[in-house]
């Protein structure tokens, strides 16, 4: 799986960092960063919930 972003949809409100720490940072910015785009698949419950919980539906996920 690979996580994509729209950088032009991102707000900033930092709920994919609180469902996948450690895979989502808000930066400084107000910007999603991704610190891991490719993770492990045991990771996969958390980041499909901080897709589906993105307000403004600025991730998704992209099977390989």
């Amino acid at each position: 799986m690979r996580i994509v972003v729209d950088a032009d949809l991102c707000q900033g409100h930092g709920v994919c960092e609180s469902e996948a720490p450690g895979v989502f940072e808000v930066g400084k910015d107000h910007q999603v960063v991704v610190l891991d785009a490719d993770p492990p698949a045991d990771r996969r419950t958390e980041i499909e919930a901080a897709v589906r919980f993105c307000p403004t539906h600025a991730l998704s996920l992209v099977d390989e």
